[in-house]
């Protein structure tokens, strides 16, 4: 994955009204009217909340006579947990050292008893 398709994908996640949206979208496709239904905000906003997560590939618009339904595409979501995926052997190797201190520190103060 490019660093600039990576860089739209978490741009378009930092905001609560869209990671919102691609909840809604996980259950199935949605119009822009019934995607715009649970916020207090007008379909223009919405749309433009729709054109960020559509640049970012995270959702597909597509035609079915007079309805334009907006459909998750999750491709791109699945390169961003593949991106942070490669910290998780950091993170667990911390976990790990803190453990490890952790017992230490047990052993110490159970022989000093």
């Amino acid at each position: 994955m490019g660093a600039e398709s990576l860089d739209a994908t978490f741009a378009a996640l930092a905001d609560p009204t869209r990671r919102a949206i691609l909840a809604r979208l996980r259950e199935g496709e949605a119009t822009v009217t019934e995607l715009a239904e649970p916020f207090a905000m007008t379909q223009p906003a919405i749309s433009k909340h729709l054109k960020v997560l559509e640049r970012a590939g995270l959702i597909s618009r597509g035609r079915d006579r007079q309805r334009r339904p907006c459909r998750l595409r999750a491709d791109a979501l699945k390169d961003a947990t593949a991106w942070l995926e490669g910290y998780r052997g950091f993170w667990e190797e911390r976990y790990q050292s803190f453990d490890a201190l952790l017992d230490e520190l047990k052993e110490r103060n159970g022989s000093d008893e």
